[in-house]
């Protein structure tokens, strides 16, 4: 299992691993390299073609293993070794020790007694059960002499040369056997400087059987011996009592080769970048790319730049600042996450996380220096134990002036209420040329598993404001189905509110950690628009940005006031004042697209009245929808016929309100975050009053009243029975503008009711009277407006007032006539009766004795 991450490369580099520019890189930072018998996760790049297909690779840390080796072994077939199946014994157990591979070892044998023979070449076979097979069937050459040094050259000359394998920068590697002296011993010297020349390291074997046998001193033969082996002797010389012996040695031999360069990961005990991991994370600079290698020193971690300027490696010692040695085996982490900076004066610094750090976390900010050292600039630390503080960094430049605003350090494991991983994104606003903190963001509530921060990542413009937003990450959100988060730039912050949520839930149901890394560079529908790129369990999901568009409305009126004097129209029989509303829109995009769109509009004539004044045409109701047409850059206007009918209410304009919102919501564009999704336009409708220019009406009501009968102190008036209504003539004049909701009020005294009214002249006056109490009545005068230059002469029998208000004004202007009349009455008798029965009959044919009944009484009065 790799691991792939995948990432977009936006330089041009000069090495050959990335020899073009903007193309995408995919890396495994668990790839590993077989050394023998260890793996060591170096992590492994590849630029990738446009159908995924991995190009160039570039591992930065991989290193040719120790055993990257071309073994030639000199094996004696002459007739003197015997027997010869322990010798294929030994072949076959020693080549199984080797690790057999085309960046490991290869192995040839050459077999030599009078001739010398290649049995194989170093290319010729490529894994270790090839070679093992390969040797089982090697049969001996035989012969009475023992050439070794005719062997040794062809070896050194010939085994390897690159027509037969050998390869460049391989160590090169002859393991001589024999059992006898050489028949051309002269010609060693010259074979063995031959070989020194090509550094050809020489192990040597001498098998002392023959001699054994034969009871002979093998000083001579041993001393031959170790003069072809390399030396020291105690290293590089073996001796065995018989071929069988040869078994004896396997290990030891097998060990002595695989220390030749001294490799780490067979004998050593702590790691430098054998296990960096490269691409665990990256980041695309103007002149190359910075790898974070959390792996590296023993996992304390670190950071690698492969640029156009060469590759730097910082030692470990670098850091040792902020990360003292002597913490060494705590795992940091170092390069958990990798990022980079632009603060005052063009400034770039490097950003890398530490999680690890002392349990807590840590971030540095740092510049490399010219010897591959590391000047570190700043550093925060996590607050809690287990956050994992610095796993996620992210640098926003908010305006887009190139001087990063903004840097957001997540602790995803961060625990919130009730012990649960909610996360926590803290806010850095760059300040003096430092990060200062400036608050976290918000995110929803709810207390659960979030990992809230698990992965950031800068979106350009999402809600074309100009300005940089963020996306953000919670993968165990919604019981681990996921969400992400969207914030907005304000300014030159980020405004730490979200303004969308999207669970993964809304998406797909089966969707699992949802948001566990989240990319907003590429347009990826062709629409021109940055799209999201969201990763979850075993599925990638791509969300399409929607355009964005702002939606301006006029409104206007013809005519623009309402005209309650002269009706223009019928509407249902009934004479009204006719208007036309005419609604404009015009779409303003960022980004420009000639595609209609489509608005539900809802238009409401006084929605705040209980009773209609006014009605649509087409609808007869307060309320119509129709559904319009908006083209970006463009005005369109669509008109709303509608009619005023009488009302008692021409005081308040009429209000027209209008709503609509964009009619699919789903694929379509959407409104700019100050309209939300509906819109509202509300604007009043004024009555016409005729009061000149300056529209505000000035009248003059003119009241006077007489009464038809008179009554002073001295001389009261008489009320008879004969004459006992009191009549009240009334004239009211307005002798300037046009008077609105004119009223007279009858007050009157106890002992008066009031009897009728009437009009004597004008008959195109009207009014109404309506009783206010037991001595109150209130009557309109020509409602709604008694006009300039008019009059009114009104027979009444109580005491009036008369009161008007100006037009839309908010006070009450009144006049008062007031009325005192002294009264005598004529006294007139009137007689009245009581009785205790309320039933009784009187016989006139009967006498006083018959059927007496019940006494009773009864009372006559005079009232005067």
């Amino acid at each position: 299992d790799c691991h792939f991450k995948f990432f977009l490369n936006g330089f041009i580099c000069q090495n050959d691993a990335f020899a073009c520019a903007s193309v995408l890189q995919a890396c495994a930072p668990l790839w590993s390299q077989e050394c023998g018998t260890s793996k060591f996760s170096t992590g492994i790049c590849a630029s990738v073609s446009d159908d995924l297909q991995p190009r160039k690779t570039i591992s930065p840390t991989t290193k040719r293993c120790a055993t990257y080796m071309d073994i030639v072994i000199v094996l004696d077939g002459s007739n003197s070794i015997y027997p010869w199946y322990e010798v294929q014994n030994f072949l076959s157990n020693i080549l199984s020790k080797f690790h057999i591979g085309s960046d490991q070892m290869q192995v040839g044998i050459l077999q030599y007694g009078e001739i010398a023979v290649h049995e194989w070449s170093l290319k010729d076979y490529q894994t270790t059960e090839k070679v093992v097979e390969a040797a089982k069937n090697i049969s001996r050459q035989k012969g009475r002499e023992t050439r070794t040094a005719s062997a040794i050259r062809m070896a050194c000359t010939e085994a390897f040369s690159a027509e037969r394998g050998g390869r460049e920068g391989a160590t090169k590697v002859m393991i001589v056997v024999t059992d006898g002296e050489s028949h051309d011993e002269d010609e060693l010297p010259d074979a063995l400087e031959e070989c020194e020349r090509r550094n050809i390291t020489r192990y040597a074997i001498a098998v002392l059987g023959h001699y054994i046998r034969r009871q002979e001193d093998p000083e001579t033969f041993i001393n031959e011996i170790k003069d072809i082996a390399s030396d020291p002797d105690e290293k590089y010389f073996f001796n065995v009592t018989d071929e069988a012996a040869l078994n004896d040695i396997v290990d030891a031999l097998g060990d002595r080769i695989f220390s030749l360069e001294g490799t780490l990961g067979y004998n050593e005990s702590s790691f430098h970048l054998e296990m960096s991991q490269i691409g665990f994370s990256t980041h695309t600079l103007d002149d190359g790319i910075l790898f974070g290698m959390v792996g590296a020193y023993d996992w304390d971690g670190g950071v690698l730049k492969e640029g156009v300027n060469g590759r730097i490696v910082p030692p470990r010692e670098a850091f040792e600042s902020e990360f003292p040695l002597e913490l060494k085996n705590h795992a940091a982490y170092l390069g958990y996450t990798v990022s980079s900076v632009v603060i005052g004066n063009w400034r770039t610094l490097y950003v890398a996380g530490a999680p690890r750090f002392k349990h807590k976390g840590k971030v540095i900010l740092f510049e490399f220096t010219d010897d591959s050292g590391v000047n570190i600039v700043q550093a925060m630390n996590g607050e809690q134990i287990g956050s994992y503080f610095g796993s996620e960094v992210c640098g926003l430049d908010i305006d887009q002036d190139g001087i990063t605003d903004v840097l957001l350090i997540a602790a995803p494991m961060f625990l919130s209420s009730g012990n649960k991983e909610g996360g926590k994104v803290y806010i850095y606003s760059l300040s003096g040329g430092f990060f200062v903190p400036n608050g976290t963001l918000k995110s929803e509530k709810k207390s659960q598993d979030a990992r809230f921060g698990y992965a950031l990542a800068a979106a350009p413009d999402l809600n074309h404001d100009d300005l940089t937003d963020l996306v953000v990450g919670a993968p165990l959100e919604d019981e681990h189905i996921g969400a992400i988060y969207i914030y907005h730039g304000d300014g030159i912050y980020i405004n730490n509110n979200y303004k969308q949520r999207i669970p993964g839930s809304s998406l797909y149901p089966s969707l699992q950690y949802f948001g566990r890394s989240v990319s907003a560079r590429l347009d990826l529908d062709g629409d021109d628009l940055i799209d999201l790129a969201v990763g979850a369990q075993g599925n990638a999901v791509l969300l399409s940005s929607r355009s964005i568009v702002q939606v301006k409305v006029s409104l206007s009126f013809q005519p623009h006031s309402i005209n309650v004097i002269q009706k223009t129209c019928q509407r249902g029989s009934r004479e009204s004042a006719c208007l036309n509303a005419t609604a404009c829109f015009t779409a303003v995009s960022h980004h420009f697209s000639s595609t209609n769109g489509r608005l539900f509009l809802m238009a409401t004539l006084d929605d705040r009245k209980l009773s209609a004044r006014a009605l649509f045409d087409d609808s007869s109701h307060r309320q119509t929808q129709i559904l319009v047409q908006a083209q970006i850059g463009k005005t369109l206007c669509y008109r709303l016929p509608f009619h005023v009918f009488d009302t008692a209410d021409y005081i308040r304009p009429i209000s027209f309100s209008l709503r609509f919102k964009i009619n699919n919501t789903k694929t379509g564009p959407v409104l700019d975050e100050g309209w939300q999704n509906t819109i509202n336009k509300s604007v009043s409708i004024p009555f016409f009053k005729d009061c000149g220019e300056d529209d505000v009406c000035t009248t003059d009501l003119v009241l006077n009243a007489r009464m038809d009968i008179s009554g002073t102190r001295q001389k009261p008036y008489v009320i008879r029975s004969t004459h006992r209504r009191l009549a009240v003539e009334v004239q009211l004049q307005n002798r300037l503008e046009n008077a609105y909701n004119t009223s007279l009020k009858l007050h009157y005294s106890r002992n008066l009711h009031f009897s009728s009214l009437s009009i004597r002249e004008d008959a195109y006056f009207k009014m109404e009277c309506t009783a206010l109490g037991s001595n109150i009545h209130s009557c309109n005068v020509s409602y709604p407006v008694f006009r300039s230059r008019s009059k009114v002469r009104l027979p009444e029998g109580l005491t009036p007032s008369v009161s008007h208000f100006p037009f839309l004004g908010l006070h009450r202007i009144s006049f008062f006539c007031y009325f005192f009349l002294l009264l005598k009455y004529l006294q007139a008798c009137s007689l009245c009766s009581t009785s205790n029965l309320n039933r009784y009959e009187v016989h006139p044919t009967r006498t006083a004795s018959e059927a007496i009944g019940p006494e009773f009484f009864t009372y006559f009065r005079v009232n005067p």
